[in-house]
């Protein structure tokens, strides 16, 4: 794998945010509602409920993974959107550039914007509703981790549903993360859930996330076993998704649906 082809594609996204500065809006400004609108939230909760109970530690922190989590997905599906919406999949793949350069592209314009947004929401989260992200100890970063190898799988297999599917599939793919969120507990303990969602759940890297997340707040321990499992299973699904696409690209080379990709939906 070539890092020239890699940078140039990240590049490419620069030049887009740099050439419109109101693409930057969107990177910022939804997490920033979402970290207002449930920062006052937790307030009021922490004024009606039994003192002893930290709900911005609580819900605030699991607001923010969360947004980490989808953000890191976004960055990845909303780079190769720009390539959909632009019909530029026939310039950029008509050079020398392999496909896991491309996905490494869409993966590295993910760290840099998914970081900003960290940035913005730790930032607001911090200096307006007291959220201390060291009440996660040295998880933190583990927990990142997992959130942030969990969104990359999920925005390369997006992506690779979008260019098998064709542009209208976009619409299925914005809201993965909201469809996901009962399932990994984001608010509440897994064990509230029904018996049958148990098993998507605990299949899930996320769901150990937050209920990590929820015992260390408690004051419990945390199973290193549950956090590696976690791990395993997010780097498990990068595996799948970067072969999944690598699959969808070798048929839509082999069958011209690149060549035929308009803004209608290509069965």
């Amino acid at each position: 794998m070539r890092w020239h082809p890699i940078l140039a594609i990240v590049l490419r996204q620069f030049y887009l945010m740099r050439g419109s500065p109101a693409r930057l809006f969107p990177l910022v400004i939804w997490v920033a509602v979402d970290i207002l609108l449930w920062g006052f939230i937790t307030k009021y909760l922490g004024t009606v409920a039994a003192p002893g109970f930290n709900f911005v530690s609580t819900l605030l922190g699991a607001v923010l993974l969360w947004d980490f989590f989808g953000r890191v997905m976004l960055g990845i599906t909303t780079a190769f959107f720009e390539d959909v919406w632009s019909r530029n999949f026939l310039n950029i793949f008509a050079t020398p550039l392999r496909t896991s350069e491309y996905v490494a592209g869409l993966v590295l314009t993910s760290i840099l914007t998914s970081s900003l947004a960290l940035v913005v929401m730790i930032a607001l989260a911090t200096a307006v509703f007291g959220l201390s992200i060291f009440a996660y100890g040295v998880m933190l970063a583990p927990f990142l981790l997992v959130l942030f190898l969990s969104g990359i799988a999920l925005g390369i297999f997006s992506a690779a549903v979008v260019l098998r599917l064709g542009p209208a599939a976009e619409w299925l793919i914005w809201p993965i993360p909201a469809l996901l969120s009962p399932f990994v507990g984001v608010f509440y303990p897994l064990s509230t859930l029904p018996a049958w969602m148990h098993v998507i759940a605990y299949a899930l890297a996320p769901s150990y996330v937050f209920e990590g997340m929820r015992a260390i707040i408690a004051g419990a321990t945390f199973p290193a076993t549950h956090l590696l499992w976690s791990a395993c299973l997010a780097a498990l699904y990068i595996l799948l998704a970067a072969g999944f696409f690598a699959r969808v690209y070798r048929y839509a080379v082999r069958t011209g649906l690149l060549a035929r990709y308009s803004a209608e939906t290509v069965s």
